[in-house]
C-alpha cells in the first residue's frame, strides 16, 4: 500500500515526457484505479505483441518495413511493461533483515550435490 510519503510512479508521462507521480495514501482513489487499469493495459498489449511478433518473426516473408514496425511497436510495449514493473517495485515493502545469528541463510546441499 502506498502511503502519502511515498510517490507512485504512473504509467503514463507527462506532455514534457518527463515522469508523473501520484502522492495518495487512497489505493482506490479514482487516479489511483486509472493507474492501475493503465498498468493492466500495457501488461496485456505487451502479451498479445509477443505473440504476434513471434509469429511474425516465424514467417518467411518478413518484409524490412513490417520489421521496422514490429521493433518500433515492441519498444513501445518494453517501455510501458518496465515502466510498470518499476512503479511496482517502488510500491513493495522492503523485506526486513534477519540478523539472528541462529538463522541459516539459504538452502543448505551436500557438496556432492553439484556434481
Amino acid at each position: 500500500m502506498t502511503s502519502h510519503n511515498e510517490l507512485r510512479l504512473l504509467p503514463w508521462t507527462g506532455p514534457d515526457g518527463k515522469p508523473c507521480y501520484l502522492s495518495t495514501d487512497d489505493g482506490g482513489s479514482h487516479l489511483s484505479r486509472l493507474a492501475d487499469n493503465t498498468e493492466a493495459l500495457h501488461l496485456d498489449l505487451a502479451a498479445q505483441l509477443l505473440d504476434y511478433a513471434a509469429d511474425v518473426l516465424g514467417s518467411d516473408e518478413l518484409g524490412l518495413q513490417e520489421l521496422r514496425a514490429l521493433s518500433a511497436d515492441l519498444t513501445e510495449a518494453l517501455r510501458g511493461t518496465l515502466r510498470v514493473a518499476e512503479s511496482r517495485g517502488h510500491r513493495l515493502l522492503a523485506p526486513v533483515p534477519d540478523t539472528r545469528a541462529d538463522v541459516i541463510k539459504g538452502p543448505m546441499l551436500p557438496a556432492a550435490a553439484f556434481g
